[in-house]
């Protein structure tokens, strides 16, 4: 399951590499031209419903299975993609997972946390909680697992860690090899591992963030990790990251969000999510209004995945409804 190398080991999940597909009635339909779009499909990374998650885990989980581990715990809120693939990658590797989710029974019911019980794991409510509560709660359950003869691996929040964001380093490298000429690769910024490592082989002139309100400061969280994972300071004012697609919060539907998934669904056959995917195409869309992306340049949109999230958000599903065409028979 992990390379041979000992610092670098690395658990198999995922099928690589992901395809990369031209979008040329959306790129028409938002003032590029019809060869300019392109999506780089990581919604289809094979493990537990895909999903940028699964190349982090790759290296996280590789890492815990070094050191020994018999169970991975994690943390997120109860719709979260990692929590998600965390616990499929458990199911895989035949390790306990323990998810330690922000919030209480019956918050949620639907979307991730349905897979969640199918891939077997088990879910700690932490009640309405900060980052650092969060986090805190993960390290006492870990010491509980401890206490029951486990060997516990806790997994970062959105599997955002240096060693996470190597398999986005790897990304980049894909990227490279499948369109040499590209210019601009746009991508959701959650917790900040994926644009983090895309930063290593891309540099930040050809890498666009667009912040979903999952950490307070993101450019300050993308530029840690960049930094550690090449060991050279990268300073957060050299980041191209747009602030302008949060809206009222990170669990909130935006009118800009719901434009941008309805328009890529009705041109392309592709779905995105409200929170990350949703938001990024809205950046994108908001970037070539501005002209920060313009025609004529081969710009890649990076589909982080997230789907059952789409299922687990009422607000989203309400509106779908509304916007069904009935006609007589």
């Amino acid at each position: 399951m992990t390379s041979d190398s000992p610092t670098s080991h690395r658990a198999v999940f995922g099928t690589w590499p992901t395809p990369l597909e031209p979008m040329p009635r959306l790129a028409r339909a938002i003032g590029l031209g019809a060869g300019d779009l392109w999506i780089k499909r990581d919604d289809l990374t094979g493990l537990g419903g895909g999903g940028n998650k699964v190349r982090k885990l790759e290296w996280t989980c590789g890492a815990a299975l070094a050191d020994g581990a018999t169970a991975l715990v994690t943390t997120g809120a109860p719709q979260s993609n990692h929590a998600r693939l965390t616990a499929a990658a458990g199911a895989r590797l035949g390790l306990d997972v323990v998810l330690v989710l922000a919030g209480a029974p019956g918050s949620s019911t639907s979307g991730n946390l349905a897979l969640d019980g199918l891939f077997g794991a088990t879910v700690v409510w932490a009640g309405d909680v900060d980052d650092a509560a969060l986090d805190s709660a993960a390290e006492h359950v870990a010491e509980q697992l401890r206490q029951r003869g486990f060997v516990p691996a806790l997994i970062p929040f959105g599997g955002s860690s240096v060693i996470g964001a190597r398999g986005y380093a790897e990304c980049g490298r894909e990227l490279l090899a499948q369109a040499p000429d590209l210019a601009t690769v746009v991508v959701a910024v959650g917790s900040g591992g994926t644009m983090a490592g895309l930063l290593d082989p891309l540099g930040s002139a050809r890498v666009l963030g667009v912040h979903c309100g999952a950490v307070t400061d993101p450019a300050r969280t993308v530029s840690e990790l960049t930094s550690g994972l090449t060991g050279t300071h990268c300073a957060p004012e050299t980041l191209s990251l747009r602030l302008d697609q949060v809206g009222d919060g990170y669990s909130t539907l935006t009118e800009a969000a719901m434009a941008a998934l309805t328009l890529t669904a009705r041109t392309e056959g592709i779905v995105l999510d409200p929170i990350y995917t949703g938001r990024a195409m809205a950046g994108l869309m908001a970037a070539v209004e501005e002209g920060e992306v313009v025609p004529g340049q081969r710009t890649i949109f990076l589909h982080s995945g997230g789907m059952p999230g789409l299922f687990g958000h009422a607000p989203t599903l309400a509106k779908l409804e509304e916007a069904l065409t009935f006609s007589s028979p």
